[in-house]
């Protein structure tokens, strides 16, 4: 239930995003507000990622603060889909060789 309520919250966030992007400044010149992560690739305002700093990771969102472009924990922890080996074969190996038929 809860996860759920996230993925919703999490699509009507990227739904919103293009709309976010543009802020209007003096004399109605349009200024491109924008995050950077850590490769220097650029993040719209409203885009929410997985961010690892100082060995901690957490979902963060790319916002507006005082007229900069900051990332805010929106989640504690980020969201997963990786799986992990597991420690031995689920099988065993035959150690004798199969008798000739």
């Amino acid at each position: 239930m809860q996860h759920a309520r996230a993925l919703v919250i999490f699509a009507l966030i990227l739904a919103s995003g293009p709309s976010l992007g543009d802020v209007v400044g003096p004399g109605g010149k349009v200024i491109d507000c924008y995050c950077t992560d850590k490769t220097g690739e650029r993040v719209d305002l409203g885009e929410i990622r997985c961010l690892d700093v100082d060995g901690r990771q957490f979902m963060a969102q790319c916002q507006m603060s005082l007229n900069v472009p900051m990332w805010r924990e929106v989640q504690a922890n980020c969201l997963s889909a990786s799986l992990r080996q597991p420690a031995q074969p689920p099988y065993s190996i035959a150690q004798s060789p199969l008798p000739a038929l």
